[in-house]
């Protein structure tokens, strides 16, 4: 399943100007989407209404300035050194973060993913 939505997102980001990272691991999933507001509006939309996905939640939405993943349209990464642990997330870590603090991961996820 998680193979044919990273093949969806790739094949139709592009289309609509959107780019991200999609990060999984057994105890959590962790997205972050870049592009249009309102590419981004609809995308989220599809997402918590797609059945294969449960529990969605907007920890984050802001404007940046710059891309962190410009160059991928969707990164697939386990990265689980970069992230929460899972003690830490079933603590509630993820809804007691800074938007500094949720946006840490992906910033260093993207120093080690810099091609696309």
């Amino acid at each position: 399943m998680l193979a044919r939505i990273l093949s969806a997102a790739r094949r139709n980001n592009p289309q609509l100007g959107i780019t991200g990272a999609l990060v999984c691991r057994q105890d959590l999933y962790l997205q972050l989407i870049e592009g249009p507001a309102d590419a981004i509006d609809a995308l989220y939309a599809r997402i918590c209404e797609d059945d294969r996905h449960a529990n969605v939640e907007l920890l984050l939405s802001e404007v940046a300035t710059e891309r962190l993943f410009p160059n991928w349209a969707m990164l697939d990464d386990e990265a689980p050194s970069l992230f929460w642990s899972a003690a830490d997330v079933a603590a509630g870590a993820l809804e007691a973060a800074s938007p500094e603090e949720l946006l840490a991961p992906f910033i260093r996820l993207s120093a080690a993913n810099p091609g696309g």
